[in-house]
């Protein structure tokens, strides 16, 4: 129970105070982006008014539709990020490349990645949507930020967070000491603390995951899905299902109330589909942070050095018994997973 309104600026310096390493750039970064969140969500709520609706008739890099609130929270982003001072590189999931700070501007030594609306084919539906961001320090020593500075492996994250635009618009960050969410009041314009110490359970009764590509599936997969789907009270099945296809909006639901979050490769795409560098892996340390794990089926997510900007990944985040026994599935030891459940 919170007694007080303990808005985000405020929290945030807290911790600086309790970890005196800590950087007011870096908390100088993070209050950034949330101002960012701020004239997005505003863009968001007003969408259908004020002509931000529909596509622009482009393509993205990633050969995908780009919908007008795209460009709008792509270039807010870019230029709050851009005016900080505090950055050395900026990448994106709609650019092709990275963005060094401007020419004349001053150099920081931090990096974002982001992903400015994850869910955007949802926007025209009013269906959740959201902002993925991850904060890196530059390891590049001179002038500019480079391409290596973005291409870090995400256990090397100081801060990784999403911002939840919907009936309620959240925060919901770490900087590797817990997991806390605030709420946006917008009669006084700020994030309120109303989720502190997220804590996800050790197993959930939700999977999240398009059945639309289970015939491009692998044999593991399959029958990991069809395992959840089975009546056996001795292991708490079925679990429901539950998709919205928006990446945030599935995982803040089961990051509160536990389960698993499914986009495995294909046939047809071997990878997945969900880039490491501005989804995989800042929610993988989100769930970690929160007790949870995130797997690409084999290994850790955030052990994984990306070698592209948009390198993508395959996708097992959540509840970590359940990102466990899915791994077990997809390594073909599903008959072990029964005996484990039912303490055998």
């Amino acid at each position: 129970m919170i007694d007080r309104a303990v808005t985000l600026s405020q929290f945030v310096f807290q911790q600086e105070r309790e970890h005196p390493e800590a950087s007011g750039e870096f908390t100088s970064v993070l209050l950034d982006i949330a101002l960012a969140a701020k004239m997005i969500n505003k863009a968001v709520i007003r969408a259908g008014l004020v002509d931000v609706l529909g596509a622009t008739g482009s393509m993205n890099v990633q050969g995908e539709k780009v919908q007008k609130l795209d460009v709008f929270a792509h270039d807010t982003i870019m230029k709050v990020l851009g005016s900080t001072g505090q950055l050395a590189v900026v990448a994106s999931e709609e650019d092709e490349g990275i963005v060094p700070m401007p020419d004349g501007a001053p150099v920081g030594k931090y990096v974002v990645n982001f992903d400015p609306l994850d869910g955007s084919s949802n926007i025209d539906a009013n269906v959740n949507i959201g902002t993925i961001f991850s904060i890196l320090p530059r390891i590049s020593r001179k002038g500019h930020g480079t391409v290596e500075d973005c291409l870090q492996a995400g256990r090397r994250q100081l801060c990784a967070g999403y911002i939840l635009y919907g009936t309620t618009t959240m925060l919901v960050y770490t900087t590797g000491d817990g997991v806390h969410g605030f709420t946006y009041e917008p009669s006084i314009g700020e994030f309120l603390l109303s989720h502190p110490s997220i804590r996800t359970p050790s197993r959930g009764r939700i999977y999240s995951v398009n059945e639309g590509n289970y015939a491009k599936w692998s044999e593991g997969m399959k029958r990991y899905v069809d395992w959840l789907k089975m009546e056996d009270k001795v292991t708490a099945r079925p679990y429901s299902g539950r998709y919205v296809g928006s990446l945030v909006a599935d995982f803040h639901r089961n990051l509160l109330y536990g389960g698993i979050y499914l986009y495995p490769g294909d046939a047809k795409n071997p990878n997945g589909k969900l880039r490491l560098l501005y989804e995989g892996a800042p929610l993988a340390f989100i769930a970690e942070q929160a007790g949870g794990a995130a797997s690409d089926g084999t290994k850790r997510i955030m052990d994984l050095a990306p070698s592209s900007l948009h390198q993508r990944t395959p996708l097992y985040l959540g509840s970590p018994e359940d990102v466990r026994e899915c791994e077990m599935f997809l390594a073909g030891q599903h008959e072990a997973v029964g005996v484990e459940r039912r303490g055998c």
